[in-house]
């Protein structure tokens, strides 16, 4: 067997090593890397087994060369735990757990963690990410009782890359839209044919185990977004003009290929990314504020924008997805895909000046409102699309006015407008 290519699977509640598909039970071997693990439980009912766990808090400790990272549950539940490379990553996969943690929790360095998010990774699944300094090793993994709850204990040390490899998380793939994920989203329109009406998709950025940038008082980007896109669907909803969609209604991660296969399916006519954007320099974050607008662009407009795409580009490597190596151009397409990328860029073009105009006149847009990079949520050939930073995290004007109702609103209303001015101009040019 070998050992460091298993990943760990801990249950408090088994009674005693079961044997899994595609996996062997063993005994505890202290120095291997990898193994299957059961534990004894320690007088659970079914009922508690079933129920919802709670995570209440999370310690970090740096002691002889280990790092130990210990989640503290209200009951036990079946944990995964395994590696990827490129960052290095520690991922432990939980089934409904909900996450009542200080909001700034996950940010401190301690030993081989540099630092740790967690939430809903698809749903009925939670996710702990542990971004690690190095190539690390799981040298011990289990649960114990303590006290009223249930201990998940999980102990890391060094290790070198040749050990490491691509992880023992590698070979996993991503989760594709199923129905175990489609409560978090809405459903695909069925096939109409001689449909009228314009469909919209309002794409709220991150989500669950991804929060996006995140305030000084912990409020994250991923709760401001959906908040307005919830109000943009309820303005393009009114009068019937338009079938709208959104790639998420709820706190839940969904991946970038996700997000544009919805697209797809759909058959968007208009593609809304909504996000927030934050500035690292603390020295100039008061400084710099306002909605931008991004479209899609090999080449970016600036470097601010190459940096921008790069970061909104992560969200996938954020929730622990394996996402292979990603050429820095697309493929050389067929001449009429390149021709449809072309119309539809120049479509994207047309909604990114009209929603330019109209934003300007209700809230404040950035030095530089209108940009471009290679967002790879834009990569849509059927659907003009945009991404829309509304604000900055960072600074503390934008960061209170985002979290007021009456500005998600406003925003809201502005781009309803801007899809009914782009809309009443693309039926007169194309009647």
């Amino acid at each position: 067997m070998n050992w460091d290519r298993k990943r760990w699977i801990v249950d408090f509640r088994v009674r005693k090593p079961v044997r899994l598909p595609g996996y062997r039970a063993a005994r505890l071997r202290v120095g291997t890397s990898l193994f299957f693990v059961a534990y004894l439980a320690l007088g659970q009912s079914q009922a508690a087994h079933e129920a919802a766990s709670q995570a209440t808090s999370v310690t970090v400790t740096a002691a002889g060369g280990a790092t130990t990272f210990e989640l503290m549950l209200t009951s036990g539940v079946p944990a995964e735990i395994f590696t990827l490379s490129n960052p290095y990553r520690v991922i432990i996969d939980l089934p409904d757990v909900a996450f009542k943690l200080p909001p700034a929790t996950g940010k401190h360095v301690e030993g081989l963690v540099s630092a740790f998010r967690y939430g809903l990774f698809a749903e009925g699944k939670a996710r702990v990410v542990i971004d690690a300094a190095g190539p690390v090793k799981i040298k011990s993994a289990g649960m114990v009782r303590d006290g009223t709850g249930v201990l998940l204990k999980v102990v890391l040390e060094a290790t070198d890359v040749a050990s490491f490899g691509a992880g023992t998380g590698a070979t996993r793939q991503a989760q594709p839209l199923s129905d175990a994920n489609a409560a978090a989203v809405d459903q695909p329109a069925a096939n109409q044919p001689g449909k009228r009406r314009p469909m919209i998709i309002i794409d709220p950025g991150h989500g669950g185990i991804d929060p996006g940038a995140v305030s000084t008082g912990a409020i994250a980007e991923k709760t401001i977004v959906l908040a307005v896109a919830q109000q943009l669907k309820a303005v393009l909803a009114q009068g019937g003009r338009y079938d709208v969609k959104m790639t998420r209604t709820s706190d839940i991660f969904i991946s970038l290929d996700r997000r544009l296969k919805f697209s797809a399916d759909n058959s968007a006519d208009l593609f809304i990314s909504l996000h927030a954007d934050s500035i690292e320099e603390r020295n100039v974050a008061e400084s710099i504020r306002g909605a931008t607008i991004y479209t899609l662009s090999e080449r970016a407009s600036d470097e601010q924008a190459r940096q921008m795409a790069d970061k909104e580009n992560a969200s996938d490597l954020i929730a622990g997805l394996e996402t292979g190596s990603t050429a820095a151009h697309d493929q050389v397409k067929s001449i009429l895909i390149d021709l449809l990328k072309r119309e539809t860029s120049n479509f994207s073009a047309d909604f990114s000046n009209v929603l330019a105009a109209r934003l300007g006149k209700s809230i404040t847009m950035s030095r530089d409102p209108q940009r471009s990079a290679a967002f790879k949520v834009l990569k849509q050939t059927q659907a003009p699309s945009v991404l829309v930073e509304l604000g900055y995290m960072s600074n503390s004007k934008d960061q209170e006015q985002m979290t007021t109702t009456a500005w998600q609103k406003q925003v809201a209303v502005s781009i309803g407008a801007a899809v009914q001015a782009y809309f009443s101009k693309r039926t007169v040019e194309h009647p």
